[in-house]
């Protein structure tokens, strides 16, 4: 498992565990570990695409 999906499941973990004891700070802090969560899997993401792209120009260049 990702660390982004990591962050998301604590995330909504911290949510829902705010919601029902009535704590602002708490689902507050799940929103923001679900949204740390996004970024780190966005940021993967884009790495993976990159590594892609350069690996194809480089099979390219072999022909």
């Amino acid at each position: 498992m990702s660390d982004g999906a990591m962050d998301k499941m604590k995330g909504k973990g911290k949510e829902a565990v705010g919601k029902v004891t009535g704590d602002r700070r708490k689902e507050a802090e799940g929103k923001a570990d679900q949204a740390k969560g996004g970024a780190k899997d966005t940021a993967g993401g884009i790495g993976d695409r990159a590594k892609g792209v350069k690996d194809s120009l480089r099979r390219d260049d072999d022909k």
